[in-house]
């Protein structure tokens, strides 16, 4: 067991080079294009963080939140976010994209499991890690100035709450995506729709709006646990009188609930097939 584990490690880890070689080879290829896509990302990204901070600034914090707190908020959703464009940088967290315009069947042809290849595909290392740097800056900025006090136990809870952050977007993602196995033209981009929506909504403190608002974006909606609600908890505040588990049992949720509608999708798409090709896009 320990053997096979290993091997598959080894390989996981291999794909995830042959991303990162790719991604290199476009920065070299096309250097100043990449640049400037480096740039837009983060210029877009510091625009969002900024205009919140200085709101923040402005009226000495937002909704019960101080200035501090809400900067520390903004790198967190910060750090999100450049996770999510550093590892979803070829549509595999796009999935609607890929299902579609009927090109699942690149994925099929493979010598690799579904699994793998949408795991380790759309690793961009070189010119995706940018936000991701800048919240780790600004994480670092607003720890400094909170004075939280660092632990393995603290920095353990940080891991588990951006992991389950991405969690949540990704399953999220995975769930609307499967209405494009039986709608492929309609719901082709129902994923950026899901995503950029939830990027709206998850930037801004919702401390200090009624109640009801806070609760239907921690439960029909996700857009709490983008960053205000784990900040929260990282800051030793949860907020509603929720649990600080309460985004771990909505992440397994949400994730069982995308995996069983997703794969009845894919079930249904391997029966039927795609009278839809896009030659464009995915690994063309």
């Amino acid at each position: 067991m320990g053997v096979k584990l290993a091997s598959k490690l080894k390989r996981m880890l291999g794909l995830f080079a042959i991303s990162a070689k790719m991604d290199l080879v476009w920065l070299l290829r096309d250097t100043k294009f990449a640049i400037a896509a480096i740039a837009a990302d983060a210029i877009s990204n510091l625009s969002v963080v900024s205009s919140v901070y200085l709101i923040a600034l402005r009226f000495g914090g937002i909704g019960g939140l101080s200035v501090d707190e809400v900067l520390f908020m903004m790198a967190y959703s910060t750090i999100t976010t450049g996770l999510f464009i550093l590892f979803g940088s070829a549509n595999n967290i796009h999935i609607s994209r890929i299902i579609g315009r009927g090109q699942l069947e690149h994925l099929f042809m493979q010598p690799l499991s579904l699994k793998a290849q949408l795991l380790t595909c759309g690793f961009a290392p070189f010119t995706g890690s940018g936000n991701f740097i800048i919240g780790c800056i600004l994480m670092v900025i607003s720890i400094n100035r909170l004075n939280i006090e660092f632990s393995f136990w603290w920095i353990a809870s940080l891991i588990i709450y951006v992991l389950t952050t991405m969690v949540i977007i990704v399953a999220r993602a995975y769930l609307v995506s499967s209405a494009a196995f039986y709608a492929p033209v309609a719901a082709e981009e129902i994923t950026s729709t899901a995503i950029d929506g939830t990027w709206q909504l998850s930037t801004f403190p919702l401390s200090g709006m009624p109640s009801f608002i806070q609760l239907s974006l921690i439960t029909i909606l996700p857009e709490g646990f983008m960053a205000w609600f784990p900040s929260l908890c990282l800051l030793g505040k949860p907020p509603l009188n929720l649990s600080e588990y309460y985004p771990l049992a909505y992440a397994l949720i949400l994730s069982l609930l995308a995996s069983y509608i997703f794969r009845k999708g894919l079930n249904y798409y391997v029966r039927k097939g795609s009278n839809r090709y896009v030659p464009y896009g995915f690994r063309r």
